[in-house]
């Protein structure tokens, strides 16, 4: 490698995380309803960068066990509700103004992030009482399979089928899905492309289609030497979705979520990620992607979206895993249908 060039800064994304453990600029005020997000990124990418003891363990187990919602009584399972995770403290408050005053804002996605970062950091969580999330959770499943994310509303799209199905996974307990109409409905979202929509009928997306293939990983309908014996092409067009996911990589070496689009530092996990589950990861431009990468690394540790921005925790974090699975000396390997360090699951 020419000793001139860019080089991966392990250092600096180090200080990056461990800063945004403490203090977050002020940017970040209108995303504190996913304070629960925001600490799965920081949590994640120190323990990939194999910096956890950056982490002080027991203090984010308390604060994120705080933010879990109880049912006061068993019976409540059938109250139509979900119990799981809120995304910050300020959702835990009572709104005075809405005759919703006590409100359950248990969401899925804030669930996967807390669970996740209860298992990096080793908690063990046989002392939660994961029943009451999984069979709560069989109440945002929609007859199509679909999942919405808590029990308001809102959008059902391939995301929150992740989210349920990455939960089930790591409490080892599929009670809380109906597995057939998940699947069903994942299948549904794969375009005449190849690639995945959040919707049916929906276009392509690098991050619809890292849920639904992730999903499908989640839920055993992938095996490892599914290439050479492909049990998932009985399910989806895999020779299509792997020719949709090299052509996202384009001039720059970056990946891009969708045709006509700029690569983004981000797609490099969402794409990238996808191939690592099929066990595709050497048909790609590795080198370019790696180069296109480290244009988007900024002199103060992180990753930005584009070359040349501010960085932030999301494409930071991404950025970070890409390096992973590009195997960047000194990182973890990747759990890439999880998108936490390999082994965090069955023991570190």
């Amino acid at each position: 490698m020419d000793p001139t060039s860019p080089s991966f800064e392990r250092d600096r994304h180090v200080r990056f995380f461990s800063d945004a453990l403490e203090a977050l600029p002020s940017d970040y005020e209108e995303q504190e309803i996913n304070r629960i997000t925001l600490a799965y990124f920081v949590v994640s990418a120190l323990h990939i960068l194999d910096a956890l003891d950056r982490v002080d363990r027991d203090r984010i187990a308390r604060w994120v066990l705080s933010l879990r919602r109880f049912p006061e009584k068993k019976t409540d399972f059938d109250d139509g509700q979900f119990y799981g995770f809120h995304g910050s403290r300020s959702l835990q408050f009572p709104n005075v103004d809405s005759e919703a005053v006590n409100l359950n804002g248990s969401h899925l996605a804030s669930t996967y992030c807390a669970i996740a970062i209860l298992k990096m950091i080793g908690y063990d969580l046989s002392s939660i009482n994961s029943e009451s999330i999984t069979v709560s959770m069989r109440n945002l499943q929609q007859p199509d399979g679909s999942f919405m994310p808590f029990i308001l509303g809102a959008e059902t799209d391939l995301r929150f089928v992740y989210c349920a199905a990455s939960i089930c996974y790591m409490l080892n307990d599929w009670s809380g899905m109906d597995k057939k109409k998940a699947t069903e409905y994942i299948i549904k979202c794969q375009s005449y492309d190849g690639g995945f929509g959040l919707l049916p009928g929906s276009e392509s997306h690098g991050g619809a289609t890292y849920c639904a293939v992730a999903a499908l990983q989640l839920m055993g309908l992938i095996r490892d030497d599914f290439l050479s014996k492909p049990m998932l092409s009985s399910i989806v067009d895999v020779p299509s979705l792997l020719q949709w996911c090299v052509q996202r990589q384009i001039e720059d070496g970056g990946f891009q979520g969708r045709r006509n689009k700029p690569s983004d530092t981000c797609y490099a996990f969402w794409v990238g990620g996808v191939l690592s589950i099929l066990g595709a990861y050497d048909i790609f431009d590795k080198c370019s992607l790696r180069a296109f990468l480290l244009t988007c690394q900024t002199k103060y540790g992180g990753f930005s979206k584009f070359p040349g921005q501010l960085p932030d925790l999301y494409h930071s974090y991404y950025g970070v895993c890409a390096f992973s699975m590009l195997r960047e000396v000194g990182l973890r390997s990747l759990c890439a249908e999880l998108g936490i360090p390999d082994g965090t699951i069955r023991g570190i």
